[in-house]
């Protein structure tokens, strides 16, 4: 029998539910597992995730295990830039883009689970800064007035959102003109087997709710952004012990072969405007804005 598919307001709450449950997981296992969420592999330590700590402003307090991408690496954030993180979890990325900020610049992290909010507080106060603050809220319906943040970044979120294109939207209204973003999320090449789409702890692991990767690049087109970029991109394998408990042998043989493929990107898209233009480096593109082999992009 099929599971019923859920509303968007079931899935966001899955969601809230779960990762208040995460935030108090240790960074070991959300590693081990698609977004602390699915169980976890014995067989592969970082499924998803990206090493932050070589980066300035790294805290391992606040390093969930969570993300799939370095955002933060490829944002070009500046001094004094008001940054959003969309998100924001326990506020390492946050911090992270803190230090490209400076003391002049703002940060804001958005999170619509509490104990993220908490957890994320509590880090900033031990931390000492002033200038990082989080704010509870829905990213689908952004706390934030129009045209505030120089970028914006997020780090495996869009993906376990109902309504990517308005999410899409309202970074575009929160933008200033000239202002760009760097997001980094889990994307699809062909179709995941209907026990892994419909499986309500896989969406909440960063995996069902992923879209086609040719769609998400259309909703930021759609959106009305400029010099769109694949920043890098690295392909998700989930280990085979995770696999097993959504499917059988077979199952697993055939979505293995099959050609579908999860890949984590980190994407670049700018708001065009003559007020506040900011000058921005295409990292690792050619002029047709495409990803160049060999470039270290991807």
């Amino acid at each position: 029998m099929k599971t019923r598919t859920k509303s968007p307001e079931e899935l966001k709450e899955t969601v809230r539910k779960k990762y208040s449950e995460i935030s108090e997981q240790a960074k070991d296992y959300n590693a081990r597992s698609c977004c602390g969420a699915g169980g976890d592999s014995s067989k592969v330590y970082n499924i998803m995730t990206d090493d932050y700590s070589e980066l300035e402003g790294y805290s391992s307090d606040a390093d969930l295990g969570l993300g799939c991408g370095l955002p933060t690496q490829f944002a070009q954030i500046k001094k004094g830039d008001y940054v959003i993180d969309l998100g924001s979890g326990a506020g390492n990325d946050c911090f992270v883009a803190r230090h490209e900020t400076g003391a002049e610049g703002k940060v804001l992290g958005i999170d619509f689970t509490e104990p993220m909010i908490k957890k994320a507080r509590e880090n900033a106060d031990n931390l000492g800064f002033n200038n990082v603050e989080f704010r509870y809220g829905d990213i689908e319906d952004m706390p934030v007035s129009d045209g505030v943040a120089d970028v914006i970044v997020s780090n495996c979120v869009l993906n376990l959102v109902p309504n990517k294109p308005k999410v899409i939207k309202e970074i575009f209204r929160v933008l200033k003109p000239g202002g760009h973003f760097s997001i980094s999320d889990i994307v699809l090449e062909g179709e995941l087997p209907d026990a892994l789409r419909e499986d309500a702890e896989m969406y909440a692991g960063c995996v069902a709710g992923a879209i086609q990767k040719e769609t998400y690049l259309a909703h930021i087109t759609e959106a009305g952004f400029d010099n769109i970029n694949i920043q890098k991109e690295k392909p998700i394998e989930i280990p085979e012990d995770i696999l097993a408990q959504y499917l059988n042998g077979a199952e697993i043989a055939e979505f293995n072969s099959d050609g579908t493929g999860i890949y984590s990107i980190t994407v670049f898209a700018q708001k065009s405007g003559e007020t506040n233009k900011r000058e921005v480096t295409m990292i690792g593109s050619d002029e047709a804005g495409c990803c160049i082999p060999g470039s270290g992009c991807c």
